[in-house]
């Protein structure tokens, strides 16, 4: 492949000191809120690489002028920030960001995830008794090449940091020697020179260096060890790119009910940099990438999930996420219903299928088959994604032993999807959209997973206005920051 270097090592303290010369790029964005690949000014800059030895020579592929790359603040989405409110109740909250590099067919994730950070130890007698189980922890898991997994773990979140009402986080696993942790975002320079393991993320930039951790057990087909640096343009928050966007799931999101909670906080960017899989280098130019989050006292008991940004049969930016699952009713312990969404953005615009605009119907099986259908007033989606491939389990946090296996993925998915206008009769009218795509990201999660599971959801006439109600809870804050919840 073109981008592969793998004379290249980047492979932590056991690597000796090479030298190279890497592209970066800062991205600029033209006019108003809607950015293609056309539109990208890109200003090439060269920086010296060296990748670290274990004498202490320094860093790797540093870019020290990518965080010039600005946020883009008309496509911020609500809930950015880190939920965290210092109260002990159970708690995780988890990141989700993804790169595909469709020239390569492939795609990379990286999932971290917090839980449980009002503690620093595992609480046990009268700590145990009062306050139940907890699990604090940071974990990073990268999902990369071929469906491979790295996976990376501290039962010490102390040196975890998150803005708290930004998109902007990170953790040191290991710092350099003699360095001290940075615990708010940083130069990547700076970074590359304190943090030997670890992460930092924001809106438009995200590097770090992980190895895999080989004392926990291993469900899938390893690497050693992952370092990147890229940034990102964001083209699609969650809303139409003119208007103010949206909480994912209603202005209800901004309680603790109904939990966990999500939020995508870019349906769809293009990214540029690289990323150093084991002996395996990628470098990117404007590669689709995605980001989503959770948050709340554990995963839904059961769920699916489907997203994808790489489509053929179309120009411009189409970014597709759908999901359902089975959660807890914060009234009525031990009872549950079943919830789905389909969100697709095109062409500047989202069309969101919830079941407070309509039905949303969908046939999932324990693994290959994903079917959905949905309605609104105005239009209607179908979308049906297969996949061979074995897939690769992956950890989620549980609320009863913490970040646990239990959901399998791939990024081998065959998607097709359709939108259409529907007539005045309700029928299929004008097709906008009719897509495909083999670079499709799968989930199924939790269980029991007996079948197929084929469910129709639709919120009472009675809730409808109230769960779709558009209400702008950020605005209520704006003049009282301090006031302001945590994350929102």
């Amino acid at each position: 492949m073109a981008s592969l270097m793998a004379s290249l090592h980047h492979l932590g303290r056991s690597s000796a000191c090479l030298g190279s010369w890497s592209p970066c790029y800062l991205l600029n964005k033209r006019g108003g809120g809607r950015v293609s690949s056309q539109r990208m000014d890109r200003k090439y800059f060269w920086s010296r690489s060296i990748a670290e030895a274990g004498d202490g020579a320094q860093v790797a592929d540093v870019s020290p002028l990518s965080t010039k790359v600005a946020a883009n603040s008309e496509l911020r989405t609500p809930h950015s920030g880190y939920h965290f409110d210092g109260s002990k109740r159970r708690f995780f909250e988890g990141w989700y960001f993804k790169v595909s590099i469709p020239k390569e067919k492939q795609s990379f994730a990286w999932m971290y995830s917090m839980e449980d950070p009002a503690f620093n130890h595992h609480p046990s007698g009268l700590e145990k008794f009062i306050y139940g189980p907890r699990f604090p922890s940071v974990g990073a898991q990268v999902l990369g090449a071929d469906d491979q997994y790295l996976f990376q773990y501290t039962e010490d979140p102390r040196l975890f940091w998150g803005s708290r009402h930004e998109l902007s986080l990170g953790n040191t696993f290991t710092t350099k020697n003699g360095q001290s942790p940075p615990l708010s975002v940083t130069e990547p320079v700076e970074f590359w020179s304190k943090v030997e393991e670890g992460f930092q993320v924001t809106s438009s930039l995200h590097q770090g260096y992980l190895q895999h951790d080989c004392s926990k057990p291993s469900y899938a087909k390893t690497v050693d060890n992952v370092r990147w640096e890229y940034v990102t343009q964001p083209v699609y928050g969650w809303g139409n790119t003119t208007s103010k966007q949206k909480a994912t799931a209603g202005w209800l999101a901004v309680l603790p009910v109904f939990e966990p909670h999500w939020q995508i906080c870019m349906s769809g960017g293009l990214s540029t940099g690289w990323i150093q899989w084991g002996d395996r280098r990628f470098e990117f130019e404007n590669a689709p990438s995605y980001a989503e989050k959770n948050w709340g006292g554990s995963f839904p008991q059961k769920w699916f999930w489907v997203q994808c940004n790489v489509f053929e049969g179309v120009s411009g930016e189409v970014a597709l996420t759908a999901a359902g699952g089975r959660r807890s009713l914060p009234i009525f312990p031990g009872l549950y219903e079943d919830v789905a969404m389909v969100g697709v953005h095109y062409d500047g615009k989202l069309y969101e299928f919830v079941p407070w605009n309509g039905p949303v119907e969908w046939e999932i099986s324990s693994w290959g088959l994903w079917h959905m259908r949905a309605h609104t007033t105005l239009y209607e989606v179908e979308l049906k994604g297969t996949t061979s491939a074995p897939g690769t389990t992956l950890r989620a946090p549980t609320a009863e032993a913490g970040l646990a296996p239990f959901c399998k993925d791939t990024f081998n998915g065959n998607l097709k999807l359709r939108i259409w206008k529907k007539t005045v009769n309700g029928g299929r009218g004008k097709e906008i959209l009719n897509v495909t795509s083999d670079m499709a990201a799968m989930e199924v999660g939790g269980g029991p997973w007996y079948g197929t599971w084929s469910k129709r959801s639709e919120s009472s006439e009675i809730l409808k206005p109230i769960l779709g109600a558009s209400l702008d809870v950020e605005s209520i804050f704006s003049e009282s920051s301090f006031l302001k919840p945590a994350g929102l």
